[in-house]
């Protein structure tokens, strides 16, 4: 096995092992350690003036993640222009402006967000799904690259935003096998609070 096969393999070991860890907790933890997350990223981003007039994305989650349903309206409220995540196919996700309340459609692959005639944006700040992170911003996703390829594309347009990850404290670990193209996080928000990391930031 070559050192980029035997690092893929490694990767998807780390990602079952907190898939699995995630996929345990019962629904009642799962609400309870949501709503504690909620708290959090709303107190984190308006006493860092990261709401007001901010195009933030927010995700709607899909199997055992985080539910952030209930900060789609605080942060409207705080003053944040709202988006969420759509993929387009295996590879292309893009960001349609939302507004809570607004209709809610299939978009695919397992998802619901706004319909197709929804303004597309460049989010500021992305709130993001993960499988597992460790204590220096590294992020490992579910394989497809769809959050590294859009930060790259945001990036390459010009705009670099604040990428936090959004997780349960049970989906750290110790090391993240780390590929070239995996982009670092700003900071991770689980319902133990706020772990900023240092030079990666905007």
């Amino acid at each position: 096995m070559s050192p980029a096969q035997q690092l893929k393999s490694d990767k998807n070991a780390v990602r079952q092992s907190c898939l699995q860890r995630r996929d345990a907790l019962d629904a009642q933890e799962r609400e309870a350690k949501s709503a504690s997350i909620c708290g959090h990223v709303l107190q984190h981003l308006i006493a860092n003036n990261l709401a007001e007039n901010r195009e933030i994305s927010v995700f709607l989650p899909i199997r055992s993640e985080v539910d952030l349903t209930g900060l789609l309206q605080p942060l409207a409220q705080a003053g944040a222009l709202l988006s969420l995540p759509v993929v387009l196919d295996k590879k292309t996700i893009v960001f349609r402006s939302h507004v809570p309340g607004d209709a809610l459609v299939d978009a695919g692959f397992g998802t619901i967000g706004p319909p197709a005639e929804a303004q597309i944006v460049d989010p500021q700040l992305l709130l993001m799904p993960l499988a597992g992170f460790d204590r220096s911003g590294a992020r490992l996703g579910y394989g497809a690259g769809h959050y590294d390829r859009a930060l790259q594309r945001l990036t390459a347009k010009g705009f670099f935003p604040l990428a936090i990850g959004i997780a349960f404290g049970l989906q750290e670990v110790p090391d993240v096998p780390v590929e070239a193209h995996d982009v670092p996080l700003a900071a991770i928000i689980t319902e133990n609070g706020v772990c900023e990391f240092e030079g990666k930031s905007e």
